[in-house]
C-alpha cells in the first residue's frame, strides 16, 4: 500500500541533502522522494512504514521528526518559554498555598 511520509529534517547544506537522498535511494519500498532544503522538508512516497522512514533518515545524523509532530512541538515550546518567568514568580505564592493545606490536614 503506497503512502506519503513527510519529515522535518535539520539540513543546512547540499551535503546534507545528498546524505538524505543517498539513504532514501537505498531504502526498499520508496517510489519517489522530494527533499526541500529551504523548508527542511522531506516527502517520501512508496510502500513504506512511517517509522522506518524516520529511522532511515535519522541514520544520516540529522535531527529528524515527523512534520506534524515538529509543528506541534514548536507551538508547545513557545508557551513553555513564556511560562518559565511566571513559574519563578509563582514560587513565592506557592508557600502560602501550602499553609492552608496544612491547616486543613490538621483540622
Amino acid at each position: 500500500m503506497s503512502q506519503t511520509v513527510v519529515l522535518k529534517v535539520g539540513m543546512s547544506c547540499q551535503g546534507c541533502v545528498g546524505a538524505v537522498k543517498r539513504v532514501l535511494g537505498k531504502m526498499e519500498g520508496v517510489e519517489s522522494y522530494e527533499v526541500d532544503l529551504e523548508q527542511q522538508k522531506v516527502t517520501v512516497k512508496g510502500n513504506v512504514q512511517p517509522d522506518a522512514v524516520l529511522q532511515t533518515v535519522s541514520k544520516t545524523g540529522k535531527k529528524t521528526a515527523f512534520w506534524e509532530a515538529e509543528a506541534l512541538a514548536e507551538t508547545e515550546v513557545k508557551p513553555a518559554e513564556t511560562e518559565v518567568k511566571p513559574a519563578e514568580t509563582e514560587a513565592k505564592p506557592a508557600e502560602p498555598e501550602a499553609k492552608p493545606t496544612e491547616a486543613v490536614a490538621a483540622a
